[in-house]
């Protein structure tokens, strides 16, 4: 069987951070944040160049092991083929091991590049495919859902296989993310979890993430009682410590306020008229954004448009 044919052009890909578990929406609830990374891929004659700016450019990997590459690799094997060679340019500017889906990112726009890249990509690759896909790169489908839906999602697996809805959040819903100078390793935050759980913690939950899915669609009024956790925040705490007490102290002051992924970051759910004082809160020591939801999710774009560089990665 003849290997898939490729396009000359290249492709950029837009994937936007996200935030997952939103309390008590462990490993199934998940946000798409309006910060970006860019990557742009190019089918190349031979051999592997790979280019970074902004986020890990001092620090990843410029060769197969780089995260885009080997999502890359895995989809265009599906698709029927590896190009003779590759250009990768990413330009990062989700944080790195933060909790804010920079590996899903990177997975998500890995696979949508080769699928783009390729003719009868699409075709051949469906997005539940892609969902799949990218799920089993990264392991669970909470962030990856919502880095290519975008919006609100709620992912879970059903018979092996990763599936998700899209909600809409409530246009009133800010986003305050508060990023601490030092990473936390997801394997270490999940590490610290607990096999079993007391049943009454397990049956909040339940009912805290059902709310959640009314709380952040249509009525924000009950966020602070949504967001409630008791599976995994608390645990975490030796990880992260200083994120935990900010977490309690916002909540203290009735600002729904949750740790973001496995952290450290924490994410507030703010009102509009009250963001940008939420965002005053945190101090020295936090990087602190009042960021959009975005509702698209990855998607492809014009390679040269208004504040692009040659590359056609976005410049800020």
């Amino acid at each position: 069987m003849a290997g898939p044919a490729f396009r000359a052009a290249a492709v950029r890909v837009r994937t936007p951070a996200t935030s997952a578990n939103l309390g008590p929406g462990f490993d199934a609830l998940g946000l798409a944040l309006g910060l970006y990374d860019d990557v742009v891929v190019r089918v190349a004659d031979c051999g592997l160049h790979v280019d970074i700016a902004g986020e890990g450019a001092d620090t990843l990997s410029r060769d197969e092991r780089h995260l885009v590459v080997r999502s890359l690799r895995t989809t265009f094997d599906l698709l029927g083929g590896q190009p003779r060679g590759l250009e990768v340019v990413c330009a990062n500017r989700i944080p790195h091991g933060r909790g804010l889906g920079s590996s899903s990112a990177a997975i998500c726009a890995g696979i949508m590049a080769a699928r783009a890249v390729t003719i009868g990509g699409p075709e051949r690759l469906d997005d539940t495919a892609m969902l799949e896909l990218a799920t089993e790169i990264e392991g669970h489908p909470d962030n990856v859902a919502a880095c290519l839906l975008g919006g609100f999602t709620l992912a879970w697996t059903e018979s092996g296989a990763a599936r998700a809805i899209r909600m809409d959040p409530a246009p009133s819903v800010v986003p305050v993310v508060f990023v601490p100078a030092k990473p936390v390793l997801t394997e270490t935050a999940r590490g610290l979890l607990p096999r079993t759980v007391p049943h009454v913690d397990a049956a909040v939950n339940a009912g805290r993430a059902a709310l959640l899915v009314e709380a952040l669609t249509r009525r924000p009024e009950l966020l602070l009682a949504a967001t409630e956790d008791r599976l995994h925040q608390e645990y975490r705490e030796p990880a992260m410590p200083e994120s935990v007490a900010l977490v309690n102290r916002l909540r203290a002051d009735g600002v729904p306020a949750v740790i973001s992924g496995a952290g450290p970051t924490v994410l507030a759910l703010a009102e509009d008229a009250t963001a940008d004082k939420v965002a005053a809160v945190a101090g020295a020591g936090w990087a602190a954004n009042r960021l959009t939801m975005d509702a698209s999710g990855a998607c492809v774009l014009p390679l040269a448009s208004a504040g692009t560089d040659a590359s056609g990665a976005a410049v800020q």
